[in-house]
């Protein structure tokens, strides 16, 4: 049964250590809303607290803290069971899978400590800015993009099995 989550016990500790570090250096660092260039109009550091889900969603709401630490745990879950189901040649689908994980958990750790989540990745282009971002978000959107790229592979083998 280990075999199926060798490569989950793999990344989760590497995504985790890295997403809290860089969480808690941003956190002890720099003031609340403080920013950095690292390139003139495209990228800075900037310390932002999300109270909401992607983009800030749920961020009013008082069930957002239960309500997102609940779908958190549920995801979780979800994929741990999955997992167990996967062939051992769907390796490209099981490290998606553990990015996707990795990521709910290092947010999931934020949510339960501090009722929000820090982030700090802010990507523009001149004023037009993309929504901060961590690196457990970044491990999700990885995994996600993983998980496409598998789609993708599998459509394109079943076709040349049915040609």
């Amino acid at each position: 049964m280990l075999k199926h989550y060798r490569l989950l016990l793999l990344v989760t500790p590497a995504v985790l250590i890295l997403d809290q570090l860089s969480k808690l250096h941003i956190d002890r660092t720099f003031a609340l809303y403080e920013s950095v260039t690292v390139a003139e109009n495209f990228f800075h550091i900037t310390y932002l607290r999300n109270q909401g889900a992607a983009f800030g969603l749920l961020a009013g709401s008082p069930w957002r803290v239960p309500l997102l630490v609940g779908v958190a745990l549920l995801a979780a879950g979800g994929i741990l069971w999955y997992m167990s189901r996967l062939a051992p040649r769907q390796k490209l689908l099981r490290a998606a899978l553990a990015l996707i994980f990795s990521g709910a958990v290092g947010n999931l750790i934020d949510r339960i400590r501090l009722g929000e989540v820090i982030d700090f990745i802010d990507v523009h282009w001149y004023r037009h800015h993309w929504p901060a971002f961590n690196i457990a978000d970044s491990a999700i959107t990885i995994g996600v993009g993983l998980m496409l790229l598998d789609l993708w592979l599998e459509e394109r083998r079943a076709k040349k099995k049915t040609v």
